[in-house]
């Protein structure tokens, strides 16, 4: 099989890779990027372990091909974070006990960051249905559905406070 040069933008960092024209985005970011936040699940989009933020939507990354993610901007879980430390919405999820074994943790938060970004004062119910492409085995969902909640008040309150 013949190999693409790729270009993605990961996490603000520029980067060019060799793709087979099968081979996945999440592969290219866990192997090859050393990226190992978003973690391979199911891999038929239905749990959303993988999700990532790309050209700003969210999707599983295990079902994008690398090759279709050629010059776009990617943000993982690592991205999510700044230079001071966790993102509010990451403190969130540590403070609320919005996690169990971590593994769909990464998935959750960079669909929720991508949800805030999209309703930055969402219902019970818009954090539910906008949350339901991804799952958790763990948990019941509350203390996920309240961790995002609490930040996006918290997100809330700062910009009010600045304004």
């Amino acid at each position: 099989m013949t190999k693409s040069i790729i270009k993605l933008t990961v996490n603000g960092e520029n980067h060019e890779v060799l793709a087979e024209p099968r081979e996945l985005l999440i592969h290219v970011l866990r192997e090859r990027l050393n990226l190992t936040g978003p973690h391979i699940g199911c891999e038929t989009t239905h749990c959303g372990a993988c999700t990532v933020e790309l050209n700003g939507k969210s999707v599983k990354s295990c079902t994008v091909f690398a090759v279709q993610a050629n010059g776009a901007e990617i943000t993982t879980i690592e991205g999510i974070a700044g230079p001071a430390g966790l993102h509010v919405l990451q403190q969130s999820f540590r403070e609320h006990h919005g996690l169990q074994c971590g593994f769909c943790t990464p998935g959750m938060i960079t669909r929720a960051w991508r949800l805030l970004k999209e309703n930055p004062d969402p219902t019970e119910e818009d954090v539910r249905f906008g949350m339901a492409g991804n799952l958790c085995r763990c948990t019941g969902y509350q203390n996920i559905v309240k961790s995002i909640l609490a930040a996006a008040a918290e997100i809330n309150a700062s910009r009010e406070a600045a304004e």
